[in-house]
């Protein structure tokens, strides 16, 4: 989706949301390092916390770019995507995610590779690392 967009705009913001109720794999830190690997500066990338449309404005981005695999995605992304409208104005570009990669989830990736399975057709090999790494 990140490339995607990269190919569409001429600058790409990547937020990578600390949310303290979550659980995240990896701590936003790593995440950013990670996609500044795999970006190869091709996009800035900035972890944040709070809501998505204060720090669109920080960053002077008034669109999103959000991508949908399936609809269930699209009731949850919809229902953010009118809230960051009214609050601020930030519009919201859903992009259908490649039908390829549909069917996948972090979590279902993680779980593979906690198993032993290889995931190595599904992720980049950075991401292979870390999780050989972590796990």
């Amino acid at each position: 989706m990140i490339n995607r967009a990269i190919d569409t705009f001429d600058r790409v913001v990547v937020g990578v949301v600390e949310n303290p109720s979550k659980q995240p794999f990896l701590p936003a830190t790593d995440r950013v390092d990670l996609l500044n690997e795999l970006l190869e500066g091709r996009a800035e990338v900035e972890a944040f916390e709070g809501l998505l449309v204060d720090f669109a404005r920080e960053k002077g981005v008034d669109l999103v770019v959000k991508g949908l695999r399936a609809v269930s995605d699209f009731d949850y992304e919809l229902q953010m995507a009118q809230m960051n409208r009214t609050l601020a104005g930030v519009e919201t570009y859903f992009i259908p995610t490649n039908p390829q990669w549909s069917y996948l989830s972090s979590s279902l990736v993680r779980e593979v590779a906690r198993l032993g399975g290889e995931v190595g057709t599904l992720v980049p090999e950075a991401v292979v690392r870390i999780l050989k790494e972590r796990l």
